[in-house]
C-alpha cells in the first residue's frame, strides 16, 4: 500500500481554527472531505496544487453533512474537480442537488448580505455526480478503503468517514468541537447541539461507535486531529447527559422562554467543565464559545419544540 498523506486545510471561517477540511491523498488519487463554503475553494486547489496533484485527480468531494459550515463550498468545489463526485448521506444528498430551501432558509435567518458574506453562491448539483453511501458502504481511494457510517444524533443526515489506511475517522460534528486555543490546558472537547436534529441518545451511540473504530485519533471539522479520544469521549457524554437534563427541565417552562434558560444553563456548565480541566478562559476564548454555547441553547429549544408537536 502507498503511503496515506493527510493534510488539514484551516477554511478561516468566521476566524483562524474554526472550521477544517481535509485533503486526503492515496496514490494517484485524492479526496476533499468538508468544503465549507465556496470561499473556501482556492485554498482547497491550492493544498491540491502544493500536493503536487491536479483537479482531474480528485476522485471524491464528501461532506459530512448539509450544514452549510461544512457543504456549502461543494457545487463550486466540484467545479473546479471535473472528476470528482460527491459523497454525502442520503439524506443530505437531495439538499445539494437542489439546495434551494437550504438556501432559503439560510438567508432567512441571515438575511441577504449576511448570507453572500457567509457563504457565496451555493449551485445545484447533478444527481449523476452524486454518491449516496449506506451505512457500512465503502469507496475506493488510491489503495485504501473509505468506510461510512452512518451517525445521528447531531444531524438525522450525517456520516462520519473510517479511513483505517490512515488510523483515523473523519467526524464532522459527531464527535464534538475541539479548538486548539482552548487545548492550552489539556484536552477540552465539548458537544455541539445546534439546530436542528439533536438526539440525546443517539448522539451517544455515535460516540461510542467512534471509539469502537479503535482509531488513536479523530479528525475534527471543528478544528483538526486530535488523540485522548477515550477523554474527549467522556467529556461529550457529560455534555450530551446534561443537555438532556437541561432540556427535561425547560420543557415544563413557557416556549418563550426556554432558550434564554438553556443559554444561562449551558454558559453555567461551560464555567464548570473548563475549570475541571484547569482552563482559565480570557476574553476572546470566552467570546467564541458564547456563539456555540448560543447555538447550542437554541438546537436544544428547537428538540423541545419538535417534541411537543
Amino acid at each position: 500500500m502507498t503511503s496515506p498523506r493527510l493534510v488539514t486545510v484551516d477554511a478561516d471561517y468566521l476566524m483562524p481554527e474554526f472550521a477544517a477540511c481535509y485533503l486526503r491523498v492515496q496514490g494517484g488519487e485524492a479526496a476533499f472531505i468538508e468544503t465549507n463554503t465556496a470561499y473556501t475553494v482556492p485554498r482547497l486547489m491550492d493544498a491540491l496544487r502544493k500536493e503536487g496533484l491536479r483537479p482531474e485527480q480528485v476522485r471524491w468531494v464528501i461532506v459530512t453533512h448539509a450544514h452549510l459550515d461544512h457543504a456549502g463550498g461543494a457545487s463550486a468545489l466540484l467545479a473546479e474537480c471535473p472528476q470528482a463526485t460527491l459523497v454525502a448521506h442520503p439524506r443530505a444528498a437531495r439538499h445539494l442537488v437542489d439546495p434551494s430551501k437550504l438556501v432559503a432558509s439560510a438567508r432567512a435567518v441571515y438575511g441577504d448580505a449576511e448570507f453572500d458574506k457567509l457563504y457565496g453562491e451555493i449551485a445545484p448539483i447533478s444527481a449523476e455526480r452524486v454518491r449516496t453511501p449506506e451505512d457500512g458502504d465503502t469507496l475506493p481511494l488510491g489503495d485504501a478503503t473509505l468506510h461510512f457510517l452512518h451517525t445521528r444524533g447531531h444531524a438525522n443526515h450525517h456520516f462520519v468517514v473510517h479511513d483505517p489506511a490512515r488510523e483515523t475517522v473523519f467526524t464532522g460534528d459527531t464527535f464534538g468541537l475541539a479548538y486548539p486555543r482552548l487545548q492550552r490546558a489539556g484536552r477540552f472537547v465539548f458537544a455541539s447541539t445546534s439546530p436542528t436534529d439533536f438526539d440525546a441518545e443517539q448522539a451517544r451511540l455515535s460516540v461510542d461507535r467512534i471509539i469502537g473504530l479503535g482509531t488513536p485519533t479523530a479528525c475534527l471539522t471543528h478544528f483538526g486531529e486530535i488523540d485522548e479520544l477515550a477523554v474527549a469521549a467522556r467529556q461529550l457524554h457529560r455534555w450530551i447527559d446534561r443537555s438532556e437534563d437541561l432540556m427535561e427541565q425547560a420543557a415544563s417552562l413557557e416556549p418563550e422562554r426556554r432558550e434564554s434558560f438553556l443559554f444561562g444553563e449551558l454558559s453555567r456548565a461551560m464555567e464548570e467543565e473548563t475549570d475541571a480541566v484547569g482552563l482559565v478562559l480570557d476574553e476572546r476564548d470566552r467570546s467564541q464559545l458564547e456563539m456555540d454555547v448560543r447555538l447550542n441553547a437554541q438546537g436544544l429549544a428547537f428538540a423541545l419544540s419538535r417534541k411537543a408537536r
